[in-house]
């Protein structure tokens, strides 16, 4: 037996222990075990606060050269997760090239239907028509092999304001068909993913008088709770108070902030392992998050096995922020947004790109240059020659000369699909200035 087998079975055997020691009831998970969990005020569901975000499972080449998702490292994750506590899975037809689905089914499906929440999304967004909507819905019930779905989204509201909200869902008689669904018990909670401006969310808030939504998914981190843009994002504490108000359970996506707040400025680190040596920059985030007791679940895309133990040990014998910690985060909130990133979560909606750019690899190696401080800005910056030849080697390494920021050509297609409303093109030829400015001054 290989490493991986023994793994995926001990992790399988610790799952199906850790369920008969609690016992099932109603069909639902009852004990709570040593995961911190929170209840459904609609429902009672108790749900694990650390949920899996399944947008990040781990990408491989097969045969032919295909990027495919690796079965194996999912199915280990899964049991662990579960194994640990973990039972809340959020899918969707639109991530990892229409591949999430299918490989998130193909381990959960391995595990008692009753022992875990499974949530996808209709991404319609490319396609509102009826029957492109009715046709991935009901293929979402096809590959996750299941006759329910727990949690069901209308994914990615906000962008293009009501209208396209209402071109999506209303005037194809989505809404009316998933109201429906709900009755039936198809789906047990109905909610939407939020992307947008203060207006577009206040109308999207007010349409809860007409379909009586369960739940809302919003963006929430210790950054984006007072310091969003306001005009692409909304401050997160607006959208949880007047979440909560309405009585609604919160999902929380981008906890990390796509992975910023887990690979932070090194002054900013530096101030973290000064109040807590032993804390992970990640961990921090994940307690201020979940300190919010409106929250149900917090998604985690947890890649790898150590992305994964991290949060078990940030939400297993939970503990809280205090005052003082969030005051100290709100600091480095204030102070981490005079850095010049790009917002990008890496989500890969952008992708692929017509023209072959590689969108969310550039954002990812220039941030990172920024937050590690290892940022060539002028013949007269200490060690430039150095950090210049560094950064123009590493740029070079991550992403492939044809797929470089130099090769957009501003057709704007991907404007559209970003749920962080970047200026993509914008933000690309910014790059490929600020690259050739410092080749030249090489």
């Amino acid at each position: 037996m290989d490493r991986r087998q023994f793994i995926k079975t001990t992790a399988a055997g610790a799952a199906s222990a850790a369920l008969a020691s609690c016992g099932v009831k109603g069909g639902k998970p009852q004990s709570e075990g040593t995961m911190e969990m929170r209840t459904n005020p609609i429902n009672g569901d108790k749900v694990s606060l650390l949920g899996y975000g399944c947008m990040r499972w781990q990408m491989i080449k097969d045969e032919e050269g295909r990027d495919i998702i690796d079965q194996d490292s999912v199915d280990e994750l899964v049991d662990m997760a579960i194994a640990s506590g973990v039972n809340y899975f959020d899918t969707s037809p639109a991530y990892l090239q229409g591949q999430s689905e299918k490989a998130s089914a193909a381990a959960l499906n391995r595990h008692p239907r009753n022992s875990y929440f499974l949530a996808t999304k209709l991404s319609n967004f490319r396609n509102w028509s009826r029957e492109a909507s009715m046709k991935m819905y009901y293929d979402s019930f096809d590959v996750m092999e299941t006759d329910y779905i727990d949690y069901y989204l209308l994914h990615n509201i906000g962008r293009g304001g009501f209208e396209a909200f209402s071109r999506r869902y209303i005037e194809n008689g989505m809404m009316d068909f998933l109201l429906a669904q709900r009755e039936k018990g198809k789906i047990r909670q109905l909610g939407f993913s939020f992307h947008g401006s203060q207006p577009e969310f206040d109308a999207m808030l007010a349409t809860h008088d007409t379909y009586k939504y369960d739940f809302v998914q919003i963006q929430l981190n210790y950054v984006d709770w007072k310091h969003a843009d306001g005009v692409r994002n909304v401050n997160a504490d607006y959208l949880y108070d007047k979440i909560t108000a309405l009585g609604l359970p919160i999902v929380v996506m981008e906890p990390l902030q796509g992975g910023a707040l887990a690979n932070l400025p090194r002054s900013i680190a530096q101030q973290l392992k000064e109040r807590d040596p032993d804390a992970s920059a990640a961990s921090w985030a994940m307690r201020f998050v979940g300190t919010h007791p409106g929250v149900l679940t917090v998604l985690s895309g947890m890649t790898y096995q150590e992305h994964l133990e991290d949060n078990l040990s940030t939400f297993t014998g939970f503990k809280p922020l205090s005052e003082a910690e969030l005051d100290f985060l709100e600091r480095l909130a204030t102070t981490m947004k005079e850095y010049p990133t790009v917002n990008c979560t890496a989500c890969n909606y952008c992708m692929p790109c017509p023209w072959g750019v590689d969108i969310p690899g550039t954002f990812q190696h220039y941030n990172r240059a920024v937050g590690e401080g290892d940022f060539p800005q002028n013949p007269q910056q200490k060690d430039f020659a150095r950090l210049r030849r560094r950064y123009l080697l590493s740029y070079d390494r991550a992403v492939e000369s044809l797929r470089q920021a130099s090769h957009c050509i501003g057709c704007k297609e991907c404007l559209t699909h970003c749920p962080q409303s970047i200026n993509i093109p914008a933000e690309l030829h910014r790059i490929d200035r600020y690259i050739e400015k410092i080749r030249r001054e090489g």
